[in-house]
């Protein structure tokens, strides 16, 4: 069983079988017919009505879809059964967990930092370069962050997991 929320209102939804194409959405019957055009294009087929459905996009770690269901956009949260337990255990999900520190992924050279303490970086941005195996490495943000501390300086060498910068 998931439970999808749409606009703040949630819906438990079952399936009959592993086609998905038939089941339970909040205790009532349904069946669909499913024609996809491309990856993210669907056109669907549910009590004689009919459906064009665009992915817009996905956020598998946050389990949102941002979807476009005859030019009327929705985000939708799904999670599952297994997720409605942990929450109620307290357990947090991957996507609360934060990395406090970048560690070096191999033994190197630090040729480049590209970062300043209270600096704030986007996930994906450039921190600093390390050479390793005649190669040169970008080590890039896991999360979104602010510099709190630079360990290493330009030119040290660096073992493997070793602290290079932290994180607030």
């Amino acid at each position: 069983m998931y439970i999808a929320k749409i606009n703040n209102k949630e819906f438990e939804i079952s399936f009959d079988n592993k086609e998905r194409k038939s089941g339970f959405i909040s205790g009532i019957p349904f069946n669909i017919d499913v024609s996809k055009k491309d990856s993210k294009t669907f056109h669907i087929i549910s009590n004689n009505k009919s459906y064009n459905i665009n992915i817009i996009s996905e956020n598998k770690e946050e389990k949102t879809i941002s979807i476009k269901i005859n030019n009327n956009t929705h985000i939708i949260e799904v999670s599952s059964e297994l997720d409605k337990v942990l929450k109620t255990l307290g357990i947090q999900n991957q996507k609360t967990k934060k990395n406090t520190d970048l560690k070096a992924p191999m033994p190197g050279l630090v040729t480049e930092i590209l970062v300043n303490i209270g600096d704030n970086i986007k996930e994906g941005d450039n921190i600093l370069v390390l050479e390793a195996m005649k190669m040169e490495n970008n080590l890039k943000a896991e999360q979104n962050a602010i510099i709190k501390d630079i360990i290493i300086e330009k030119g040290s060498s660096v073992e493997k997991n070793q602290i290079l910068v932290t994180f607030e």
